[in-house]
This record gives structure tokens, sequence and C-alpha cells, in this order.
């Protein structure tokens, strides 16, 4: 049977929003002294007070776009946005009709574009617009950039693009463009985790290093240079807060920690703070390298809405 990306990609990142979700906003400390104690498996609770296997924005906006792309055959921007409106406004692509958890520079990014009706400016700009929130719902974009075998550039002007709808920093595209490589490798590549996403990374940073702007936004992820000397920082010396870079730095070094999907994804959300989306951004990758079967059955059975979820994921476009 032909081996579907896009179930493998999105399950593991829908899996990977729900698991982190009952934790979100706790520290790691916090987490590890719950009656509790560390997350094990999927969970109720949390902030929003959620039943087991809900997820969040993250899912709802990746949703968003992967429908988007699978009734037009090809990215449009505007289109996305007006998914994500619907997502904002009327509950659409979320688990139980009522959107939570906005993150502020999305909910500007879609107030604007409400406004005003451009999907390419209504993206923030400033230095603060550098959270995970483009990165957390980027793998559609990249699924679609990998299975039509774009070039680079053409793909990463994809990612560009569609990362850039709510979060239009430089920093935070490449973030984009650098999992769009590490997809690409995982799913080309042989190798462990580690070997894989070394030899995206080292693609990543080829490609922008031939732009003198994009050289300066890539000092920001040099810890990803050297993928070996990057596994043996301790957890203390491991962020998992909203800022892009963290995160795109906690779901690497959580996949290159561990040898299955279940022990990536624990080990991604006991990381605490932005604890979704840090497994969201995890949960994606790990998916794309262990495969759906790698995802554990129990916490697939309790994924809300998951009969819906997986038929969207085998349409094709």
């Amino acid at each position: 049977m032909k081996r579907n990306i896009w179930l493998d990609g999105m399950m593991g990142l829908i899996v990977g929003d729900a698991l982190g979700d009952p934790v979100q906003f706790m520290s790691r400390e916090t987490i590890a002294r719950r009656a509790a104690g560390p997350v094990k498996g999927m969970e109720t609770g949390g902030v929003y007070h959620m039943p087991e296997g809900t997820w969040t924005d993250d899912s709802s906006m990746a949703l968003a776009t992967l429908d988007s792309i699978r009734k037009k055959g090809e990215v449009d921007p505007e289109d996305i946005m007006r998914g994500f409106v619907c997502w904002y406004e009327e509950g659409g692509y979320t688990p139980f009709g009522e959107a939570f958890d906005m993150g502020t520079t999305c909910s500007l990014a879609i107030e604007k574009f409400e406004r005003e009706g451009d999907p390419m400016t209504c993206g923030g700009t400033s230095e603060r617009s550098n959270g995970n929130g483009s990165l957390m719902r980027i793998m559609p974009a990249c699924l679609y950039a990998y299975e039509r075998k774009l070039p680079a550039a053409d793909a990463i002007k994809t990612v560009h693009v569609i990362g850039g709808l709510t979060h239009n920093h430089l920093r935070a595209k490449i973030a984009c463009g650098l999992y769009y490589f590490c997809v690409k490798e995982i799913l080309d590549g042989e190798g462990s985790p580690e070997e894989r996403l070394q030899k995206g990374l080292d693609a990543g940073f080829s490609f922008y290093e031939e732009d003198i702007a994009s050289r300066v936004e890539l000092s920001y992820y040099g810890r990803l240079r050297d993928l070996a000397e990057f596994a043996a920082v301790p957890e203390e010396g491991i962020r998992s807060t909203g800022y892009v870079v963290d995160s795109l730095e906690a779901a690497v070094w959580s996949l290159i920690r561990t040898e299955n999907f279940r022990d990536c994804l624990l080990t991604a959300v006991n990381l605490g703070d932005d604890a979704d989306s840090v497994g969201a951004i995890a949960g994606g990758l790990a998916a794309l390298y262990y495969g759906y079967d790698g995802i554990p059955g129990e916490w697939l059975a309790v994924i809300r809405r998951r009969e819906w979820i997986e038929e969207l994921c085998r349409m094709e476009n």
C-alpha cells in the first residue's frame, strides 16, 4: 500500500498538539511535581479544561490549510485566510465548534485580512512577530511542495508565503523553510532521525546563505548546525517557549534524543511551557519518520473528530 504522507504528518501534528494541551503554560518543574507526575499519555484538563484528545489552534489552522489545498488543488493564500477566518469567527476546524487558544499574532493577522482583504500584507513583520504560530501549522504547505517535487526556490517561496500569512518576519519564515528541508530529508533520506535532520538542515542553511538578509537571521538558528553537539545539550539548556527559534530547537532535540514516536512526544510535551505547539511541531516530523503505525493506538483512539480528519488526509487533490 502506498504511504500516505498527509495522514502521517497531520496525525502526528494533531496527536502532539492534543498530548501537550493539558500541560500548556506549565513549567517543566510544575509538570514533574504534579500528583500525576510527568505526562504519560492523553489527559483531560489543562487551562482550557478540555477532554482528552482535544486539539487546539495549531491543528485547527493546519486543518484549514489542508482543506483549502484539497479543495483548490493548489496553495491559494486568500482561500487559506478565509479558512482561518472561518476558524476564528465561526469555530470551523475545531473539535467542538468553538475556537480557543488563539495566538495574538495570528488573531491580528486574521482581523487585518478581514478589514483589508489582502493575504499578502496581513502577517506581522515586527520583531515580536516571531512566535511559533506559523511553524506549528506549516506542515500542509511542506507536504504540498514535497509531493509536487517543487524546486527548492519554489518550495521555499510557497512555504514563506503560507507562513507569512500570519508571521511575515524573515526569522519566522526561515524557521518554516528549515522545517520544509527537514520534512523533505526525513521522507527522502536514510538513516536515523539525527542523520536525516542534519542533512535537511545542512541543505536549508546552504539555501539561505545565498541571500545576504537571510544570513543575519540564520545566526539565530546556529545551535542546529551540528546536531551531534546539539543532542548533547542537557534538558535545562532547551527552551520550550512560544518563540519560534526555541520551538524548533525543542522539537528537533526531542526527536534526535529518542528512538520512537511515543518517547519523542513525551519528551517534547514534558518540556512544558508552549507544550502543545512544541508537541505539534515535533509530532509532525516524528510521524513522518516513524509512520502512522508508529503513533500509539490509544492516543489515536481519543482524538476528537478523528474520522473526519483522516478522511480529509485521504482525499485526492
